[in-house]
């Protein structure tokens, strides 16, 4: 059994690691971490998990902990993990950040995330954790910067396309679409119900921190610089993120040579589903799972390819690709503790 400790298991993703890692069946759940919170059960915070995971928060006792657990999950605001990572890493302990610490080289991460960066020596350690394309160097990771919830889903539809030279990646647009969750527990004017209910509005137009994500791993997986317009808008429901994606066709193809190529680039990926024609993902069909969902449309009237990916933003957007990560690590099979079907409605 792999002895896991969750760093911030009182936030959305650590509870969402908590219920994925659970019934996982080569995870213990060794220490779950919440300085804030500290001294509290689980249940606590959330009742649902009575008579499953009946555990106390820890604060954070850094020499404690490296003796105690293998892998060290980062579930924290950004900001935090830069700060713990380094002495555990120094240890010898594996570590997923989901924060987003570890994602930007140090400069970038300054302009985009208005913080100091991670010690260049973490950054130079970070494997990005985008499991379908980047396999082979998470198994030999020690520190791994686990994907944004946008750009798991931006990349996912985008990346063949680009790999392909099939479309213009000096004008690509990304209109994206989630859940409340994505912000987190921590209550705002924002998020309460009164502000979100039967409304829909954009939030951080062209400052979103997952803009330079996203150009960078474009970069990193397919050799192609890009300038892409991303904008996110928040939608009056709880989980769930949907990228509809635009960029101008570099040649002529029809919808089914795309469909097809797409098949062929994720062809035995055991979370990617492409879309049969005419047919385009929706939130509610990835709901609670660790699927991203494809659909794409070569429009010949423009001359633009669009693509259209789902996930969950909480689980294949962190929390389930974190645990796939993991699983990667420590040569387990892929799939494993992450078979569950979308809950639908």
């Amino acid at each position: 059994m792999l002895k896991i400790g969750i760093v911030g298991a009182n936030g959305y993703s650590g509870a969402e690691l908590v219920r994925l890692l659970a019934r996982h069946p080569r995870a213990q759940l060794e220490m779950l971490i919440s300085h804030r919170t500290k001294g509290t059960m689980l249940t606590a915070h959330y009742p649902h998990f009575q008579h499953i995971t009946e555990a106390e928060l820890e604060d954070m006792v850094p020499d404690e902990i490296a003796g105690r657990v293998e892998l060290l999950f980062f579930a924290t605001p950004s900001g935090v993990a830069k700060n713990w990572v380094p002495r555990f890493v120094e240890k010898g302990l594996k570590c997923i950040d989901l924060s987003g610490d570890f994602r930007l080289g140090g400069e970038a991460y300054r302009q985009w995330y208005k913080r100091e960066p991670a010690p260049q020596k973490e950054l130079d350690k970070a494997i990005y954790g985008l499991a379908e394309m980047n396999a082979d160097r998470i198994k030999e990771a020690q520190l791994i910067a686990n994907p944004g919830c946008f750009p798991t889903a931006a990349l996912l539809g985008l990346l063949p396309a680009v790999q392909e030279e099939l479309i213009d990646t000096s004008f690509i647009v990304i209109d994206g679409k989630t859940g409340v969750s994505g912000a987190g527990r921590n209550p705002s004017l924002s998020n309460l119900f009164t502000e979100v209910n039967e409304n829909t509005g954009a939030y951080k137009v062209g400052s979103h921190q997952h803009t330079p994500e996203i150009e960078r791993f474009i970069k990193e997986f397919a050799g192609r610089e890009a300038k892409i317009s991303f904008t996110p808008h928040l939608i009056p429901m709880t989980r769930g993120i949907l990228c509809t994606i635009y960029a101008p066709l570099t040649k002529k193809v029809i919808t089914e040579d795309v469909r097809q190529y797409y098949r062929k680039v994720y062809k035995g990926q055991k979370f990617i589903r492409i879309r049969p024609a005419g047919s385009f993902p929706s939130t509610k069909e990835v709901y609670a799972s660790n699927y991203c969902d494809i659909g794409v449309h070569a429009d010949e009237r423009t001359g633009r390819l669009v693509v259209i990916s789902a996930i969950d933003n909480l689980v294949k957007g962190a929390s389930g690709q974190a645990v796939q990560n993991m699983n990667l690590l420590f040569g387990l099979e892929e799939d494993t503790g992450l078979k569950s079907i979308p809950v639908y409605p």
